[in-house]
């Protein structure tokens, strides 16, 4: 991390339909201007998932949601690496064809992209990934066997993996009308939430970095297709953009575990966090609202509705038209300029009686 970076959290919750981020990787022109913004930008693999299309920036730290909540309560920190191990974990529900598939795209990352991938398990039981909508809308979901989940986990854990890619069964139905509400740029991500109950599983368990791609099979044309969802009907897997952000994911460390020196990312290194405007109500914002870590709140639409507002928050919330607005409050703060002075009409100084 430069020495003149302000490191920025940026959180587009998953599974909640956001207009910028609700997508497959439409957030990423987002994460990229805040990156160049800020020098350091934290964010989660639903931000920088594309399916065969992502973006590798070294000022851009990929850290899963239940790592970033640890991060942001200060109980973790990160510690930005060179390469990872990725460990390739396969749900038993997948059939044959479908798995050689993700394994080829495997073998593609490392000869094409030269990643450092392997060793390659299948659990001991199909996963059963069930998805379900909350009475909001927002998508969620189950498993069956999380035991074997974390067995895998552990195993590929223990022959040397630092990071896991997770492919499991997912139930599909191609004619369903939310599906195609979501083709049509309207819906919601059916399986987002599903995906995050995966890798919080592991997260939790193992403490290393670990993302998910579902197995699907590959979806008739559809010419009226939104282009926010284009980015997965291009391929017969979405493991690519997985393998590569997870191939230099920061280490999760505990907090002051070991020697803590300029390598490590802590929470109260923060400068700022960037959440779309009716998502205020997750860990990571409260914690960091608690600590005085300045919030640009964005316009970004989605099913929430928990805004500064509504939860009575009357300082340290700076709101944003969009994102390209809150890269300029970022690049303010980082330059040491008070966000306050940018508008009009500027308010009189407060006097104490």
């Amino acid at each position: 991390m430069s020495a003149t970076a302000l490191p920025v959290l940026m959180l587009v919750p998953t599974g909640i339909g956001c207009a910028i981020g609700g997508y497959a990787g439409d957030a990423m022109p987002s994460a990229r201007v805040l990156a160049a913004a800020s020098g350091c930008l934290i964010t989660h693999p639903n931000v920088m998932n594309g399916a065969a299309l992502y973006w590798s920036d070294p000022r851009i730290h990929y850290v899963e949601g239940y790592g970033l909540d640890r991060f942001a309560v200060g109980a973790w920190d990160l510690r930005p690496v060179l390469r990872q191990r990725i460990g390739l974990l396969l749900d038993a529900g997948i059939e044959p064809e479908l798995a050689q598939r993700q394994i080829q795209v495997a073998e593609g990352c490392r000869a094409t992209l030269g990643l450092e991938i392997g060793p390659v398990l299948t659990t001991d039981a199909p996963l059963g990934v069930h998805l379900e909508q909350g009475a909001s809308g927002a998508s969620w979901g189950t498993l069956d066997r999380h035991d074997a989940l974390l067995r895998a986990g552990e195993r590929l854990q223990a022959a040397g993996a630092t990071a896991i890619a997770v492919v499991a069964r997912f139930p599909e139905d191609p004619q369903s009308d939310a599906l195609a509400a979501y083709r049509a740029g309207s819906g919601v991500d059916a399986l987002a939430g599903a995906e995050a109950v995966i890798s919080h599983l592991l997260v939790q368990h193992l403490q290393i970095p670990c993302a998910h791609a579902p197995a699907l099979d590959p979806l008739p044309l559809d010419p009226q297709l939104d282009p926010r969802a284009a980015g997965e009907e291009l391929g017969y897997t979405f493991l690519a953009c997985v393998l590569v952000g997870l191939s230099r994911a920061p280490d999760l460390v505990a907090a002051g575990q070991g020697v803590v020196g300029s390598d490590r990312l802590r929470a109260d290194q923060l400068g700022a966090v960037v959440v779309p405007n009716g998502a205020l109500g997750g860990e990571s914002v409260l914690a960091c609202l608690e600590r005085g870590v300045p919030v640009i709140s964005v316009v970004n639409p989605s099913l929430l509705s928990v805004t500064a507002d509504a939860l009575g928050i009357g300082s340290g919330v700076h709101a944003a038209a969009s994102y390209a607005e809150a890269a300029g409050l970022v690049l303010a703060l980082r330059e040491g300029v008070a966000p306050a002075s940018l508008g009009r009409p500027l308010p009189g100084l407060e006097r104490l009686n």
